[in-house]
This record gives C-alpha cells, structure tokens and sequence, in this order.
C-alpha cells in the first residue's frame, strides 16, 4: 500500500490529498512546505476534481472511497458526519444522541470530530456547539465559518442551515 500526494489550491489556501490508488485517506489543510508534486493517480485526480466542483458550488455530495485510520468510536462519529446533508448543521450534542450516549458525552464526540483526517469530504465542518457556537475546527474556525456560509450560499434549501 502505496500512500501518495497532490497538494491543490483552493480558496481556504492549500490543502494536500493523500491516498492510494483504492482510497483516500487524508485531505487536510496544509502549509507551502508541505507541497507535494503532482501525482498521475487517477484517484487523487479525481478528488481534485470533486473538491474543485465543492468550492465552484456545483458538488455537494462526494463519490470517492475512503479510508480514514482511526479507532471504532471515531468511525461511528464519522460516520454520522456524513449523513449531515449539504448545507445543513448539526451539534455534539445531537450526534451523541444518535450514538445512544448521554447528553455529557458530546465532549467526546468533539473529540472524535477534530480527528478527522478527512476535512470537507467527511464534513466535521457542520457540527456547531449546542448554543450555536462555532466551535474549534482543526483547519481554523475561520475556515470553518468559510465552509458554513459557501453552503448556505449554495444549498438547495436556498439558504437556510438546519
């Protein structure tokens, strides 16, 4: 298993897609010094290509396997976020419901959240604090908040989050 790398720009600044010719394993944001070359694999290529449709506002869902490395609870939470619909929002609070877990556990699910290794595909981004706040996000709340009103902006429920 051969772990490859583009590095694309985007109006957030650079962000670095790794995987294999089967997944993707990583999208994250990243810094000049952590450019990669072009890649020929046709699996990187192709979630260019899709992330490039997100921030033009013609993509909202993505069609692309994924592998993220992480433990069985941060896969149930992540598997959560990608039921969130496009430009829609949800809270820890909510998912812990989903999960069964108590109303206190929304610090985990929090937890598990800012492990992603997958930004934007795996939308961590649509999960706001209970009281509306946006909360941390690894990439920068900014970015966060960046993402959130790009979803509005496009949402096919014309703009209403929730």
């Amino acid at each position: 298993m051969h772990i490859q790398h583009i590095t694309i720009q985007s109006p957030l600044g650079l962000i670095r897609i790794s995987g294999t010719t089967d997944f993707i394993s990583e999208v994250k944001f990243c810094a000049p010094s952590e450019v990669e070359y072009e890649s020929k694999n046709e699996l990187l290529l192709a979630c260019k290509i899709q992330l490039d449709e997100y921030f033009n506002g013609t993509r909202q869902t993505f069609q692309l396997p994924l592998q993220a490395s992480g433990t069985v609870f941060q896969h149930k939470v992540w598997t959560l976020l990608q039921q969130i619909p496009f430009g829609q929002l949800s809270t820890y609070g909510q998912l812990a419901h989903q999960l069964n877990m108590n109303s206190g556990s929304s610090r985990a699910v929090g937890l598990a959240n800012g492990k992603n290794p997958i930004a934007i595909i795996i939308p961590c981004h649509r999960v706001i604090g209970q009281n509306g706040n946006l909360t941390g996000y690894a990439g920068g709340v900014w970015r966060k908040q960046w993402l959130l009103e790009h979803e509005r902006k496009n949402s096919p429920m014309n703009g209403v989050l929730f």
